[in-house]
């Protein structure tokens, strides 16, 4: 377990690594983040004046209109293509580095568009169980929210190496989910791990960013109001740097460990024992 554990850190430092060769890779981060934002305010603002406003600022109730359900559905449902779309063209760069390239935003973009089928395919599939899952969670507080979170946990383990599947092999969402299974068995967990790893190192990231916002609070009310918001303006951008950092090495990770497990070949700016080693054999 020690071995996993020091395997997955040491995936999650060298996909920094990586993303420091291509730091234009944040960009669709931050583009997929500010397209969200305008899904939002394309379905919010237009139902502003009606009742059904709440079943998109505050999706924490189930909705009692049919109505309000299609409209939530139709919100899930571009909300996932959104981010299905900017996660594709961020693996499609990284797949491109891994293999020896160069990748600019343009190949990501042309990538993405041209596996628009299939992402529509998966934002349809993910947008149901989001919803279902949601729905759960609404309708009982307690067991409701336990029950959502174990579905959600194990959906988001399941479908781990959907996005680079459907990158590469352009499967349908259900080829791409077994097939995920598939990859996620053979690796023993280190591709999870790594996961953790990527968390972990952010945790820690965020440890003197969050004591810089309490901080910048603590000189607000001391009389410094100009030093404790400029201290709390720093400490936000610190977090949602470190924010986009994690996004993008995470991509990089599922694509390093997915290229290993179906070409055989592990990329040349990570280690070979340590992709190797997640695919070993019990």
């Amino acid at each position: 377990m020690f071995t996993r554990i020091s395997n997955g850190w040491a995936l999650s430092k060298q996909s920094f690594h990586v993303l420091m060769l291509d730091k234009e890779l944040l960009l669709f981060p931050i583009m997929s983040g500010i397209s969200c934002l305008l899904v939002l305010a394309s379905f919010a603002l237009p139902l502003w004046n009606s009742k059904y406003v709440d079943v998109i600022m505050n999706d924490q109730q189930a909705p009692q209109d049919p109505v309000a359900y299609v409209i939530l559905f139709a919100f899930y449902f571009v909300n996932y293509f959104v981010m299905i779309f900017f996660n594709s063209a961020l693996m499609s760069c990284a797949i491109i580095r891994l293999k020896g390239g160069n990748p600019g935003i343009g190949d990501g973009f042309n990538s993405a568009l041209n596996r628009l089928p299939q992402i529509a395919g998966w934002a349809l599939v993910s947008a149901t169980v989001g919803f279902i899952i949601k729905m759960i969670e609404s309708r009982s507080e307690r067991l409701g929210q336990f029950v959502a979170g174990l579905l959600g946990m194990a959906w988001s383990i399941t479908t781990y190496f959907v996005i680079p599947v459907l990158v590469v092999e352009r499967k349908n969402p259900f080829e791409s989910i077994k097939r995920s299974v598939g990859i996620l068995r053979e690796t023993w967990g280190e591709s999870l791990v790594a996961n953790f790893g990527i968390g972990m190192i952010m945790f820690l990231v965020m440890i003197p960013l969050i004591a810089m916002i309490v901080g910048g609070g603590f000189l607000i009310s001391s009389g410094s109001v100009a030093l404790g918001g400029a201290l709390i303006g720093v400490a936000i951008f610190g977090i949602l740097l470190a924010s986009l950092v994690s996004s993008a090495c995470h991509s990089i990770v599922i694509a390093a460990i997915y290229l290993y497990a179906a070409e055989e070949e592990v990329p040349e700016v990570f280690d070979h024992d340590l992709i190797a080693h997640a695919f070993a054999q019990k």
